[in-house]
């Protein structure tokens, strides 16, 4: 079967605008979006110390193929990050040592994926930033075909092409492009806010006074 790409305009960042995210933790980037945008907790780093800010590139693949995500890589700029439904299937790893090699030479910015992924201590090495469902030893099938560059489901989040992914130790958040602006005013308020809690701390003061959480009713 083959691999479909969609013929979209894909909104950009530039550089500076895609910088000043980097200091917004996945977590606050997802209580500005109401609490919601961050994807399941199975979705994970290799390695703790992974960190993803990057636009998305979808790829949706068939069941156990990496067909989709070979053509992807080949068609993704530096910087950005490679976003792909698997479809929550775990027991065939669909990326593997020899795809982050190619990866990582392109200059992409990660992976995230709603899948299973394997040679792990390579993927680590090269400090290739992955985040995935789960890890197993088992490797994929090719010639099933998918798609490029369409809407997808991943870790029970959409994403789009353009959204910008949030990755680090406590997982993903996407944010939609259309809400970049909204969201990372919001974050840096609720930082501010946090900035002014430890200070109250160090003061003796305490974070229910900072949040206004109501006193205790003895009953």
């Amino acid at each position: 079967m083959p691999v479909f790409q969609h013929d979209i305009d894909i909104p950009r960042l530039s550089d500076e605008a895609l910088a000043k995210w980097r200091d917004i933790p996945a977590a606050v980037a997802s209580d500005c979006l109401g609490r919601s945008q961050a994807m399941q907790g199975a979705i994970k780093p290799v390695d703790r110390s992974m960190r993803i800010v990057a636009q998305a590139r979808t790829v949706e693949v068939m069941v156990a193929d990496n067909s989709a995500l070979h053509a992807a890589v080949g068609v993704c700029r530096p910087g950005e990050v490679l976003v792909c439904d698997a479809h929550a299937y775990e027991d065939q790893a669909i990326w593997g040592g020899l795809m982050t090699r190619s990866a990582h030479d392109k200059g992409l910015a990660g992976l995230v994926i709603d899948g299973a992924v394997r040679d792990t201590d390579e993927i680590i090495e090269m400090g290739f930033n992955v985040f995935s469902r789960a890890i197993v030893p088992c490797g994929p099938h090719k010639g099933f075909g998918g798609v490029i560059d369409a809407p997808i489901s991943c870790g029970g989040v959409v994403v789009a092409p353009g959204d910008l992914i949030i990755g680090d130790a406590d997982g993903v958040t996407v944010v939609p492009f259309a809400k970049l602006e909204a969201t990372f005013e919001a974050a840096e308020a609720i930082l501010a806010k946090e900035a002014r809690a430890l200070e109250s701390l160090a003061n003796g003061g305490s974070l229910a006074e900072v949040y206004g959480v109501p006193d205790i009713t003895m009953i």
